[in-house]
């Protein structure tokens, strides 16, 4: 199976393509055919989007993530459970229990010294630190210029509303726009891709997203294809005051790697999002909860 790789490009769609900020009458000039087209005010979406992205540098959570062989299957075949800890340069990945509990006392705790190690390391001033953070923005400049593209990549009609729970969703089909024309091996994605959005209309943020590979698609650096049908989604919700960010998202990909074939067929919930802010105060947090590690293990 092509992992991680794969997967992360074509996850990338999920939170890539940018979104109308306000309803159509508020901040967007629709087409004649009630297309929604790039307007100026489409920098409000994608500042929306940068700041969502940026906010997860300072947001641990748990992510749990669920296997299946087939999109049918009822059961996974599969669970994995991981507390995510941002690094300042990236993630540190905890393993869980599948129930979402502590693995053995003594394994947490390394695997916490481990973390306090690398966090007090990367808040130095140093060469290899300046490189490991040049790496993490680079990716980020990456992120944010594939965000940037998809400004002219869509075209989004508005389709009504819908409800969930007590809150209002703007409804928009979003069609690739024949006038585009990719720039990047990224890019070429997009006109293969259709789907719909939901925005929240009382805050104007992505609530959902759900899209289908409309023909197959050859992502030369992995030597691989991706089949017509394959389907990805994502919910998003308000975490934080004012943070909203994933809390589930679903892939169900086929194709071949080589002559391989291949299935993804993934469900990930992510919870308990919790600030622990940028490295030094993360260090703080860390260094709390080994204190009271230690304490009840009654260690130095």
């Amino acid at each position: 199976m092509p992992r991680p790789g794969l997967l992360l490009v074509l996850s990338g769609l999920l939170s890539a393509l940018p979104l109308p900020a306000r309803p159509p009458s508020l901040q967007q000039v629709p087409t004649p055919g009630g297309e929604v087209r790039r307007t100026e005010l489409f920098h409000h979406v994608i500042s929306n989007q940068e700041e969502g992205e940026t906010n997860l540098d300072q947001f641990e959570r748990i992510q749990r993530v669920e296997s299946r062989k087939t999109a049918g299957d009822r059961d996974p075949a599969e669970v994995k459970v991981w507390r995510i800890f941002p690094t300042g340069t990236g993630v540190d990945r905890i393993p869980l229990s599948s129930d979402g509990k502590l693995p053995a006392p003594q394994t947490y705790l390394s695997n916490l010294e481990k973390l306090e190690k690398y966090l007090v390391w990367v808040i130095q001033e140093g060469a290899a630190q300046k490189e490991a953070y040049a790496k993490a923005d680079r990716r980020r400049k990456d992120r944010f210029d594939l965000i940037d593209a998809t400004q002219q990549a869509f075209i989004f009609t508005p389709e009504g509303t819908e409800t969930r729970a007590s809150r209002t969703l703007l409804r928009y089909s979003m069609v690739p726009n024949p006038e585009y024309r990719p720039t990047s091996r990224l890019t070429t994605l997009f006109p293969k891709v259709r789907g719909t959005v939901w925005i929240d209309q009382q805050t104007s943020q992505l609530a959902k997203i759900e899209g289908v590979i409309t023909a197959d698609v050859s992502l030369a650096l992995f030597l691989a294809k991706v089949y017509k049908g394959s389907h990805f989604m994502q919910e998003r919700y308000e975490v934080a005051p004012g943070i909203w960010e994933p809390t589930f998202e679903q892939y169900d990909f086929d194709g071949r790697k080589y002559l391989i074939p291949f299935s993804i067929h993934e469900r990930t919930f992510y919870s308990s999002y919790k600030r622990v802010g940028l490295p030094k105060e993360a260090l703080g947090v860390v260094r709390a909860e080994l204190g009271k590690l230690r304490a009840e293990a009654g260690t130095p």
